[in-house]
C-alpha cells in the first residue's frame, strides 16, 4: 500500500495556497521549451476548404495550405482576440500563423503534459486588456511553474489522455443532440411559413432600415443600462437577441445616442460567415444604451408586418437559401449583404391576423425545443467544468496518476 507523498506549499501565485508534491521543482515556462514564438502571417487566399497541411490561428485550425511552417510535436498558443491563451496540441506538418505562438518542448519535456498544464494556467488571464486582447512571448515565458520528473510528465499525459477522452466524447454526443434540435426547430418553422409561395417583398413592409457605428471597444461587455455598449454580429444569431453579445464603449468616447436600439426593432447582421450573415432577431424590451454597430442593420415594420413573423420568416429555409445565395465576400468567414438585398427579399405575408396566429404557435412550439437545447447546453458546460477541474487536480499533483487508477473522472 502506498504512503501519502510529501507535498511543500505551492510559492507561485497562480496556484496560492495549493500544496504540490515536494519532490516538484519551481521552474519557469521559458525552462520547459526549446523555442517559443510568433507563427508566420499567411493570406486568406492560400487558405483552403481542405488539404494536407493544416493551417493553425489563434482558436485551432481554421483551413489548409500547400506547404508548413513546422513539423513535429509543438504546443500552440493563440495570442490575440478574445480567444487569446488557448492551447492546442499540433502533430505533423502544419502552417502557424502569426496569431499563434509555437512552443517547442525542451528535452525533458512532453508536449502532451506541456499542453495540459499551459491549459490549466488560462493564459488569458493574462492578457493586455485593449481594443485587441493579446498576450506576448515574454509574458508567457516568465511564468511560474512546477515540473515533475519526465517519467510522471508521462504518466500525467496518458492519464489525462484517456479521461478527457471520454468526456470529449460525452461532449460530442451533446452537440450532435443540439444539432438534431436546432434541426428539428428550423423544420418546425420552414413547415409554418413556407407553406405558400412569396407574395412580396420586405421593402414594402418596412418603415426603414439603418447602420450603426463601429469605433474600437474595449472587449468585455456593456449592462446596456448604466453602460454604454456596441452590439457584435452574433447577438441576432438563430432568431434570438442576445444583449450581452457587446463590447463596451470605451472611457472617454462620447455615444451616439441615434444608433441605440429600441424595443420592437429587428437587428440583423450585415457581416458575418455565410450560416449566420443576415440573421435576425427582435428586440424584446428597450436597451437604452446599446448601440448598433457598423456591422449590423436595424428594420422597423410597418403595420401590415409583425416583427416576430418577420423574424420567423427570415430564419426559415427557404429566406436563408435567398440571403446565402445574395451574400458575398472574398472569405466564407466574412459575407456581407447589402441594404438592397436586404429590402428584396421575397417573403409571404399574410393578414396580420394570420401573422399572430403563426407567431403563438410558434413561439409554444420553439420554447418547447429552446428548453431541450439549454439543458442539454448545461450538460455540456458540466462537462466541460468537470474536464477542467480533473486536469487541474492532476496536473498540480492534487490526484497522483501513480496510485489513482483509471476509475477517476470527477464524476463524469
Amino acid at each position: 500500500m502506498k504512503t501519502e507523498r510529501a507535498k511543500k506549499k505551492s510559492d507561485v501565485a497562480w496556484l496560492a495556497g495549493v500544496y504540490v508534491p515536494s519532490s516538484w521543482h519551481r521552474t519557469k515556462v521559458k525552462h520547459l521549451v526549446s523555442e517559443m514564438r510568433a507563427g508566420d502571417a499567411i493570406t486568406s487566399e492560400r487558405i483552403e476548404d481542405s488539404g494536407n497541411v493544416p493551417v493553425y490561428g489563434g482558436n485551432g485550425v481554421r483551413g489548409f495550405t500547400e506547404a508548413p511552417t513546422h513539423d513535429g510535436v509543438h504546443v500552440l498558443i493563440g495570442r490575440q482576440g478574445a480567444l487569446c491563451g488557448n492551447v492546442h496540441l499540433a502533430r505533423g506538418a502544419f502552417w502557424a500563423s502569426e496569431h499563434a505562438i509555437v512552443s517547442t518542448p525542451a528535452r525533458n519535456v512532453d508536449a502532451r503534459w506541456l499542453a495540459h498544464l499551459l491549459r490549466t494556467m488560462d493564459l488569458g488571464r493574462y492578457s493586455v486588456t485593449a481594443a485587441q486582447p493579446g498576450i506576448g512571448v515574454a509574458q508567457i515565458s516568465a511564468l511560474d511553474a512546477y515540473l515533475p520528473s519526465l517519467e510522471e510528465q508521462e504518466a500525467i499525459a496518458d492519464f489525462l489522455d484517456e479521461q478527457t477522452s471520454r468526456i470529449d466524447t460525452l461532449i460530442s454526443k451533446q452537440n450532435q443532440l443540439i444539432d438534431t434540435l436546432r434541426e428539428r426547430r428550423a423544420a418546425v418553422i420552414s413547415h409554418a411559413v413556407e407553406n405558400r409561395a412569396p407574395n412580396t417583398v420586405l421593402r414594402r413592409h418596412l418603415r426603414g432600415i439603418r447602420q450603426g457605428w463601429s469605433p474600437n471597444c474595449y472587449p468585455e461587455s456593456a449592462d446596456g443600462v448604466d453602460e454604454w455598449g456596441i452590439l457584435k454580429t452574433g447577438c441576432s444569431n438563430g432568431g434570438i437577441f442576445r444583449p450581452w453579445e457587446n463590447k463596451r464603449l470605451p472611457d472617454g468616447e462620447e455615444p451616439r445616442r441615434e444608433h441605440a436600439v429600441v424595443q420592437g426593432e429587428i437587428v440583423m447582421s450585415r457581416a458575418n460567415t455565410r450560416g449566420f450573415v443576415g440573421s435576425p432577431a427582435v428586440v424584446k424590451r428597450n436597451h437604452p444604451k446599446l448601440m448598433l454597430s457598423d456591422l449590423n442593420y436595424g428594420l422597423t415594420t410597418r403595420e401590415t408586418l409583425s416583427a416576430d413573423y418577420a423574424v420567423y420568416v427570415l430564419v426559415g429555409r427557404r429566406a436563408r437559401r435567398e440571403i446565402e445565395g445574395r451574400a458575398k465576400g472574398s472569405s466564407p468567414s466574412m459575407q456581407k449583404l447589402s441594404q438592397g438585398d436586404v429590402l428584396a427579399l421575397p417573403i409571404f405575408v399574410p393578414a396580420i391576423h394570420e401573422q399572430q396566429e403563426i407567431v403563438g404557435h410558434l413561439d409554444e412550439q420553439t420554447s418547447r425545443i429552446d428548453v431541450l437545447i439549454t439543458k442539454t447546453q448545461e450538460h455540456i458546460a458540466l462537462a466541460k467544468e468537470r474536464r477542467a477541474a480533473l486536469t487541474t487536480a492532476v496536473v498540480t499533483g492534487q490526484i497522483d496518476v501513480r496510485a489513482a487508477g483509471r476509475a477517476v473522472t470527477l464524476g463524469v
